[in-house]
């Protein structure tokens, strides 16, 4: 079992940044992979960057070169710096604990956290 907690959502203007935060507990954090997932209003949600064991990044191309995704093992915590936000990435963001495949494909488990809402408005 992990439990998952987000932190650094709010509302900043589009071209503006965010840094997303993820504390995890309960488990061992270098076991698992770690991603970020977003869900707009009447989307569904959708994997934004996942992080493997080691450290190796994976972004959906709509964020590539704007999101990056790291972790910190010690600390328990994975991170999320968005630059260059846009409206349209506007959404609840929700941390996971997964694995990833050799080729590098993200899989969620059942671990959440409540979700940290992003707004990207003038």
């Amino acid at each position: 079992q992990v439990q998952l907690v987000e932190s650094g959502g709010g509302l900043v203007q589009p071209g503006g940044s965010l840094r997303l935060s993820c504390a995890a507990s309960g488990s061992i954090f270098s076991k698992y992979a770690m991603g970020w997932y977003r869900q707009a209003p009447g989307k569904q949600r959708e994997l934004v960057a996942g992080i493997s064991r080691v450290g190796r990044p994976n972004y959906v191309d709509s964020v590539k070169g704007r999101f990056t995704i790291s972790r910190d093992n010690a600390e328990n915590t994975v991170y999320l710096q968005m630059n260059s936000l846009k409206p349209e990435d506007t959404a609840v963001y929700y941390c996971n604990a997964g694995t990833t495949s050799y080729g590098g494909t993200y899989y969620p488990y059942d671990y959440w956290g409540q979700g940290t809402q992003v707004t990207v408005s003038s």
